[in-house]
């Protein structure tokens, strides 16, 4: 039964929310988390994990459990149709988890669930924040409780609530940036792959992007960009996508197709990630491309540094006035990131063709270049922004 009072309340039970609440469940920080959804993700959406992402999540005690789940890449490979032209290794990474792990989010929400429950918390499902307004003390929410409204005073509110986030809404917040013209595809699919399973492709070509990912249940995610793709794409959809810019001496074939779906991309992030007690983090503080698979890697971060902040300002062993730190740290990470899917996807979708052999032969120059192709590694992993993962000792 959801409490009329809290510490803390988070909005929001992707994962996210969940990590947030691992975090506040491991200090023993009163709080309650809630979700609309009457169930987590039964598809598997975003599907990677980074390295600077697992060390993280260590601090909460779950990155050994989704490593165990997942199928670890070394390789991240640039193609143009049967042309390499970056090859990118994750194997000395400076870290305790020098891969890529591919692992299904309904996975991932599975056992950041499955957490909770061994640490004592519960997911209040079908639960929806209706309205929010801040006092003095505390910030007055109100949810439908599966259709009977309810009133929660929380010492914070964090909305892990996503792009259309009401805890934003509620706190006035401006969501800057716009949204990109292609659509894009999304798909898993069993594949007859000339490649193997050992690496993460990303194919250009004349008509767009498209990426090839191996999942650790033997299947394949699609991604690739579209001006305007059907809202269900077909198993034929997937097949031209493939055979139209992926590798054409041994071309792939698509054997069946667990699930697809099509969205548009946005690029925006808050103004600012706190207003008094309404705080953001995830979807709900920053969108962008999926290229280079940021996304949900930026806001379980988001959801340690936060957790660790919060515990101390509950706990006493921090200042009120050390929450700012979040934004000092997390969003300067959220701009990078933005900053470096925009060039990704900027590159993938080039048209003009004299651009498109500049931007190949640039590949080409960095491929031989030891020092650049690291520093792409350590973008990609998110370890060239660790420093904005760590806090400061209390004062």
């Amino acid at each position: 039964m959801l409490k009329d009072r809290t510490d803390i309340l988070i909005v929001g039970a992707g994962p996210t929310g969940m990590a947030l609440s691992i975090a506040l469940l491991n200090a023993g920080v009163d709080h309650e988390i809630i979700d609309r959804r009457p169930a987590g993700e039964s598809t598997s959406r975003a599907a990677v994990i980074h390295a600077q992402t697992l060390d993280s999540l260590d601090e909460i005690g779950v990155a050994d459990q989704l490593v165990a789940a997942g199928l670890k890449l070394e390789s991240f490979t640039v193609r143009d149709r049967d042309s390499a032209l970056l090859g990118v290794r994750f194997d000395r990474l400076p870290s305790r988890h020098p891969y890529l792990l591919m692992l299904p989010q309904n996975v991932t929400e599975d056992i950041l669930a499955n957490e909770i429950a061994k640490l004592g918390g519960v997911i209040h499902r079908g639960v929806a924040a209706t309205a929010i307004a801040q006092g003095p003390d505390c910030a007055q929410v109100t949810v439908s409780d599966n259709g009977r409204d309810h009133t929660i005073l929380a010492r914070y509110v964090v909305g892990a609530d996503g792009m259309h986030s009401v805890v934003r809404e509620a706190a006035g917040i401006a969501f800057e940036g716009e949204t990109y013209g292609e659509s894009f595809v999304l798909a898993d699919v069993h594949l007859q792959w000339p490649l193997g399973r050992e690496e993460v492709s990303l194919f250009f070509s004349p008509n767009g992007l498209v990426v090839v990912a191996p999942l650790p249940d033997g299947t394949y995610r699609v991604v690739a960009t579209l001006d305007d793709a059907p809202e269900h794409p077909s198993i034929a959809d997937i097949q031209a996508l493939l055979y139209g810019r992926g590798p054409e001496a041994n071309p792939a074939r698509v054997v069946d197709m667990i699930w697809s779906s099509r969205f548009r991309v946005h690029h925006r992030i808050a103004r600012s990630y706190r207003d008094g007690r309404l705080i953001l983090m995830g979807d709900a503080a920053h969108v962008h491309s999926p290229a280079g698979g940021q996304g949900m890697n930026t806001g379980l971060i988001d959801a340690v540094v936060l957790g660790n902040l919060l515990a101390g300002v509950v706990r006493e062993s921090r200042p009120e006035s050390d929450i700012d730190l979040y934004q000092e740290t997390r969003r300067p990470a959220a701009l990078q990131v933005l900053a470096l899917a925009g060039r990704l996807t900027r590159l993938a979708t080039m048209r003009n063709p004299v651009a498109k052999c500049a931007r190949n032969a640039a590949f080409w120059v960095v491929d031989h270049n030891p020092v650049a192709k690291r520093r792409i590694a350590m973008n990609l992993s998110g370890l060239s922004r660790a420093s904005l993962a760590h806090l400061p000792l209390a004062s």
